[in-house]
């Protein structure tokens, strides 16, 4: 079978605009009576989905479907079907294309398990709430069902557990390393990140009549593939032995080999800022000192990861596949990787495509302004669905993120790179809000995304930003290519409040701080108009060791935007305040970490209700920190650094409990580790007491007063 090989000039580079829009159902059908009142014999896709289908752009599912009508086809929606057998699947009969297979818009682990791994009571995905309407791990669960209901279709699956779960991964809920979940699945390709391009050029090729198997060119998916499959003309670079094999000589001769992809020179500066713009610029492309024939060179080179088998039994290694991962993520440069599963005549390889190019503001205003209904199908009748009473007047303004915190899935899922919608397809949505949202009142909740104040931020720079190797735009420093102008979120702001009928507009977004610093006017704007009393915003940690594993801003930061927030709202005329989130339990924080913070939490009167435990999901950078105890941030050349994990149950609890250090259920616990950890000089009813006196429980449930040394200083 002839295979294509262009991969950054095939049809995954088009356009995802239509020539012209095709008619739009009222909704995506449910049930064969809707399609008979379409005059559809058939679906071309069906998509089954984990959630409620509510017709809005904030909903996978939706945004998809309604792109592919777009296009001409016929696209069904199976939602939360009983997966307990087949029969649900064959709701609307056998797809003409293919079944398209999501978990819905959170993973499902997440959606039914706390970080303590305990069964969730509710489900805001769901009609009232209700718990259960899905399986754990629902992508394989609802792919096999597929394939089980119709032998031999066309099984594609994507969206956010796909996307985190396309390699050998950590899964924190069984304690192991899990196979691709297409490996398990048994789907015939996997869409990862944001797929509009590849669904589009996809399912444009099935049409056509090729056949899913020979498709192997487009970016944003991901394959099985026989071991010793590649392209012509292709070069496997094996990154396995990376650790025994690189040396700064051996990457001075061919940087482009190395897998960790970055220069050791520059490695060594990446606290300063000035190492921040000399990492910028030592893989740039013509005129930086590549040459145009090593960079084709790269475009036609995959990567070998540790495999799933010495992944699964090897920590180090699985840090290391995690580093070589995460350095291949920028669209611009990143390179194919593969993994081999399976030992043997039965082995194959998940072979993964460079990531998804992003969406041109031209592209992310049509798929924003498609014809959704903006609410549930009808179906529901009056249920209530919590996830849509949090957005039905909120609107997305862009997608992507380059903070790259390392607990966080969303650059993983949909990148680094930021994409803007236009100010007047924003302004229109609104408008559709007013006229169109039953109970409106005239408050849109947010204009935001991922990050609440990233819109239009890209790098200046388009050469150098397709070279890029770092993690991060923001940390360890900002860079200086990044456009970190406040000025059109400014101008959207006014423009939006002027919207007739809007009478107020808060950001319900998390807000980036360090960003905001860099524009005095933005928080003035903010303070003054878009703040409901609180404001979110999430430092995390005050010390600087969880931080850098974080990678997030120091403390500093955060203290320098809280004078400005409170002396710009009391110009303002308004008493307002910070909601800061912090996590505890991350990878890289010591119990004297916490300690810090329970008493500079203390110092600056924050009582945090609700707090975070971490959470180790599937592929991000803190879970392979927490599985492995390493740093992968940092080179294993000579050596891979040791970090702290909190991994038992007892230490995440305590851990917790120092960011409720006013809790009195948690008093027992703090003054055990206190006196344990020779502070017990915190606990009494002085000022600078975390806790107050009382009894201590030790291991065996015994308790104890406190010795009279222990409280000599109180």
């Amino acid at each position: 079978m002839t295979q294509r090989a262009a991969l950054p000039d095939g049809m995954e580079g088009a356009s995802i605009l239509p020539p012209s829009p095709s008619a739009s159902a009222p909704f995506l059908p449910m049930s064969r009576a809707e399609m008979d009142g379409l005059g559809w014999a058939a679906c071309d896709i069906i998509l089954v989905t984990g959630d409620a289908y509510i017709d809005h752009p904030s909903f996978g599912m939706a945004l998809v479907g309604r792109l592919l009508e777009a296009h001409g086809w016929k696209v069904g929606i199976i939602s939360q079907p009983d997966w307990r057998s087949a029969e649900a699947f064959r709701a609307l009969g056998r797809p003409r294309l293919y079944f398209g297979v999501t978990s819905g818009n959170m993973d499902s682990m997440v959606n039914h398990y706390t970080s303590e791994r305990k069964i969730r009571s509710d489900d805001a995905y769901t009609p009232d709430a209700a718990p259960g309407k899905r399986p754990d791990r629902a992508a394989t669960v609802y792919a096999q069902r597929a394939r089980e209901a119709f032998p031999g279709v066309t099984v594609v699956i994507g969206s956010i557990e796909a996307s985190l779960r396309r390699i050998a991964h950590y899964d924190y809920w069984s304690d192991k390393v899990r196979r691709s979940v297409l490996a398990d699945a048994k789907a015939d390709i996997l869409l990862y990140g944001n797929a509009e391009r590849a669904l589009v050029a996809l399912t444009r090729r099935l049409a056509a009549g090729e056949d899913v198997s020979g498709i192997r060119d487009l970016r944003g998916t991901a394959f099985m593939a026989r071991p010793d499959w590649r392209p012509d003309g292709w070069t496997e670079i094996n990154a396995t032995a990376a650790d025994a094999r690189l040396s700064p000589a051996s990457v001075a001769e061919d940087p482009l080999r190395d897998p960790y992809g970055e220069s050791r020179a520059c490695e060594k500066n990446t606290a300063t800022a000035a190492a921040d713009t000399a990492a910028n610029t030592v893989v740039q492309s013509a005129g930086g000192g590549i040459a145009a024939a090593r960079i084709a060179a790269r475009a036609r080179s995959v990567i070998r990861l540790p495999s799933f088998e010495q992944v699964k039994d090897d920590p180090l290694l699985y840090a290391h596949a995690s580093r070589v991962f995460h350095l291949e993520s920028n669209p611009g440069n990143a390179r194919a990787l593969r993994q081999r599963h399976g030992e043997g005549p039965g082995a194959r390889d998940v072979w993964l495509n460079p990531p998804p190019l992003p969406l041109s503001t031209a592209e992310m205003d049509f798929v924003h302004g498609l014809p959704y209904a903006r609410r549930p199908h009808p179906a529901y009748g009056g249920a209530r669905i919590p996830a849509w009473e949090m957005i039905r007047y909120s609107i997305n303004i862009l997608r992507g993120c380059f903070g790259g915190c390392t607990f966080c899935s969303i650059a993983e899922h949909e990148g680094r790179i930021v994409q803007s919608r236009s100010q007047a397809s924003i302004l229109l949505e609104i408008a559709d809000v007013r006229d169109r949202s039953p109970g409106f009142s005239g408050h849109i909740t947010d204009l935001g995304g991922p990050t609440a104040n990233m819109y239009r931020m890209v790098c200046k720079d388009e050469k150098a930003g397709s070279a890029c190797r770092r993690l991060s735009c923001v940390w360890p420093a900002i860079c200086t290519r990044l456009d970190t102008s406040h000025g059109p979120l400014v101008e959207l702001y006014r423009a939006a409040r002027a919207v007739p009928g809007v009478k107020k507009i808060t950001i319900g977004s998390g807000l980036r701080y360090d960003l905001a610093l860099r524009s005095p006017e933005y928080i003035a704007e903010l303070a003054a108009h878009h703040v409901s009393g609180l404001l979110k915003v999430a430092p995390e940690h005050s010390e600087p060791g969880p931080l850098a594993h974080m990678m997030k801003p120091t403390i500093d930061a955060f203290d320098t935007f809280a004078a400005l927030f409170e002396r710009e709202s009391r110009r303002a005329g308004k008493k307002q305040h910070l909601v800061p989130y912090f996590i505890a339990a991350h990878p890289g924080a010591s119990d004297e970490d916490m300690l810090k913070l329970a008493l500079w939490l203390k110092a600056r009167g924050f009582r945090p209700d609700q707090v975070q435990t971490f959470l180790p999901t599937p592929l991000t950078l803190a879970t392979a920190m927490y599985h492995s105890g390493i740093d992968p941030l940092k080179s294993f050349v000579p050596a891979p650094e040791r970090i702290a994990v909190a991994r038992g149950e007892r230490q995440r609890r305590l851990h917790k409990a120092f960011l409720r250090w006013h809790d009195p259920a948690n008093w027992p616990l703090l003054r055990e580790a206190l006196v344990k950890m020779g502070r017990a000089d915190l606990i009494g009813n002085g000022p600078h007491c975390l806790v107050p006196r009382g009894r201590i429980e030790n291991r065996s449930g015994a308790s104890a007063r406190l010795s009279s040394r222990e409280h000599r200083s109180h």
